[in-house]
This record gives structure tokens, sequence and C-alpha cells, in this order.
């Protein structure tokens, strides 16, 4: 992880013991940087697993094995290397990561599609068999760690550790859920934008599980960006191990079915934002909200046309309330819009309304807004009911200096 920390930076909350799992770290050595870089993870039997993946046609064999691996619906471990991201590395990577599924398998007892393993780094090096070897043998070995610890483990550029955690009443029984995730570049929405990991004691079907974390994605971890890249490793899972012992969810007419969705969705959104936080060479937050789109969807895309245009990105790195470039991004979506009802603001304040300049707009208090932190950028197309926020971060010369110096 980086030495210097995000302007935008959270601090890591308190997050209790997930009854059922269990985190280690140990230095595996993947990239000589003098830190643990591997995490693993293991869960009690009967923990029930979903997962969404990149869709990036170049990704690891983690990324396959891992959509393979789902269909099963149950986990017995998690190993996440650090340093490495084994992706573009053919039949050597696949067979590393095979590697460490059967080691951790012959270890618990368990089947190998039970073992999810998630690499992260440089592209085109194959993960070292002799690293991940002795890497794996020394986790098994290793004393239990913190949640932070695990967060700290698994991140590359990141230069925070991210944790979030939640709870929901299930009848008379409260379930618990933490989540840690990385992610700093190489963030765009086309699932799953970096690596995420939530854990609950709730005992709830795979199905359930799968279709609660698909929805909560399309309103969380695919409505953020950074720098409109997609990573070839992109991963989040998520583990039920049952221990909470509250009666099973299996579909929303289960009891308490409503209460674990949002409990769910509000962790991914929580990491999501933490990861926006963290974008590399950041210094705003931005959240761009859409309304009177055609619909959600069409409001979704022309809010990441917003987000993801470096005129916009730099515009508001440069505290400049250039609303102009926002009228060009919402043009290039490729979505239905209408230049004579369009309506642009920053933080409240509107700068255009139904397609003019507003007759007495006083760019003071945009400019006030846009030195801060926290950016609100507002648009309505005043086409229809359909309406989204997504969120995205400034560009700056910290993310060119990051990424120029990325494998050195």
């Amino acid at each position: 992880m980086s030495d210097a920390i995000s302007p935008l930076a959270s601090p890591f909350p308190a997050m209790p013991a997930i009854a059922g799992v269990t985190p280690h770290v140990v230095r595996a050595g993947y990239k000589d940087w003098g830190r643990c870089d591997l995490t693993y993870v293991e869960l009690d039997e009967g923990t029930a697993v979903a997962g969404v993946f990149t869709r990036n046609v170049c990704c690891s064999s983690e990324v396959e094995l891992g959509r393979q691996n789902i269909a099963q619906g149950h986990a017995r471990a998690l190993v996440v290397n650090a340093g490495n991201s084994n992706a573009f590395t053919g039949y050597r990577g696949r067979e590393a990561v095979e590697q460490i599924m059967e080691q951790v398998a012959v270890h618990l007892g368990c089947a190998k599609e039970q073992v999810f393993v998630s690499s992260t780094g440089v592209i085109g090096v194959p993960l070292p068999k002799d690293k991940a070897r002795a890497g794996v043998e020394a986790a098994l070995l290793a004393e239990p760690c913190s949640w932070e610890d695990a967060a700290r483990t698994i991140g590359t550029t990141d230069t925070f550790a991210k944790g979030a955690t939640a709870s929901a009443m299930i009848g008379d029984t409260r379930v618990n859920f933490c989540a840690i995730i990385k992610g700093s570049g190489m963030i765009a929405p086309d699932m799953a934008t970096m690596l995420g990991y939530v854990f609950t004691d709730a005992a709830v079907s795979p199905d359930f599980l799968q279709q609660c974390l698909s929805a909560s994605n399309r309103r969380t971890f695919s409505c953020i960006t950074v720098d409109s890249d997609t990573s070839t490793s992109d991963t989040v899972l998520a583990f039920a191990t049952g221990q909470a012992g509250n009666a099973p969810i299996t579909g929303f007419d289960s009891p308490g079915a409503d209460a674990f969705a949002a409990a769910l969705e509000d962790v991914c959104r929580q990491l999501s934002h933490l990861v926006v936080r963290d974008g590399e060479g950041a210094q705003k937050f931005i959240a761009v909200s859409v309304s009177g789109a055609v619909s959600d969807e069409s409001a979704r895309k022309v809010g990441l046309a917003i987000a993801n245009s470096p005129l916009v990105k730099t515009a508001i790195a440069g505290e400049d309330a250039n609303w102009g470039r926002v009228v060009m991004a919402v043009g290039k979506a490729g979505e239905p819009a209408d230049r004579d009802r369009l309506s642009i603001g920053f933080g409240g304040t509107w700068a255009a309304r139904d397609g003019q300049p507003v007759a007495d707009y006083d760019e003071a208090p945009v400019a006030a807004h846009l030195k801060g932190r926290e950016i609100s950028v507002e648009v309505d197309l005043g086409l229809g009911d359909g309406r989204a926020t997504v969120w995205t971060c400034d560009l700056t010369h910290g993310y060119i200096s990051i990424n120029a110096d990325y494998r050195s």
C-alpha cells in the first residue's frame, strides 16, 4: 500500500467477529515490498457463496475458475494474493491457481471447487508456484488476524485499508455483516471494479444470496468509476456462514428478507464509496445525480458519461465551474437528451435551466462548493422519471504519477 494517505480517506471501522469466519495473513513475497501479501480466510462448513465478476474478456484464471465454482453454491476458504494479478499468463497462471485450490482443499478436507482465489497486481507475470505453495502453507498455520490486517494485506496502490459493517434483524435474531475491499485505480463500473469480500453470519440460501448481491452490485459497484478502466481481476464475493441461527432466508417471501437485502446493499455502497475516495491521485469525491431520464438505466449511462469525462474531472480538480463540459458529456452519452430541456447544477445551485443559462446565475456559491472535498453535480434531462447517482473522483497529476511508476 502507498505511504501517502488519500485526503478523502475514511478511518477503518470497528468490526465484530463473524461466526464461522477466520482471517489470517502472511508474507508470500509476491512483490519486494516488505509486508504481508497473502490473505487466507477459513470458512465453516455449509457457508453459502455468491459472486460477481469482471466482464473484461482478458480476465485472469482466478476469475474464470471463480465464475465456474460459484455454481456449486458453497465455500470453505478464500485466498487473496497481492502484488501479482496472474492475468494474461495462460496455462501457467491457471496451474498456479489450481495448485492453491488443491493445497487448501486437502488441508480442509473439502472439494477444491469450494476454495476461491483472487489475485491483484501487475498483469502478465505468472504467479510463482513456489512462493504460492510456501505462502499458503504458512497461512494454514498462521494465527488469526484482525479485519484491518486482512484489508491492508489485499491492497496494492491503495492508500488506506477499507472496511464496512452493518447489521439487520431477522425476526428476533441480529445478523452481522463485515466486509473488506481493495481498489484505487483501474476502476470502472463493468463489474466488479475491484476485489471485495462480504462476510455475514446469516443463514441464507446460495440462490437468494446471489440474487441480492447481483441487485446490490447494479446500484453500487456498477455505479462507480475512477478512470473508466475495467480490471482483468475484478471480483466481489459474499459469504454467509449461517451461524447466527436465524430461520433460513430462501427468497423475498421469507421473514427478514428485505432487511437482509438492505443491509447487504448498505455494506456494498459503503465499500464502493471507499474505493472512489481512494481513487489514484484523488482530491475530491464527486456524486453525479441524474434525474428526468427516460429510464433509470439511461440515467446511469448519462451519469457515467459525465463521471468518466477527463474534461469534467479535470475542471473539478481545478475548481472550475465549467458547466459546458457537463453539457458535452451528456450529449456524447448516446442516450435520449434534449438540449432545450437540460438543466445543470453544482452543489444545489443551478447554472443552467431548460437549455438556457440561469439569468441571475451567481457563480460564487458554486465556486465555494468546488473548493471543498465533497462535490455534487446535478443534471435534470427533463424527459421522464428515470434517475440514478454515480460516484467518481477528480483527475489530477497524482493519477499520472502513480500509473507512470506502477511497475517500478
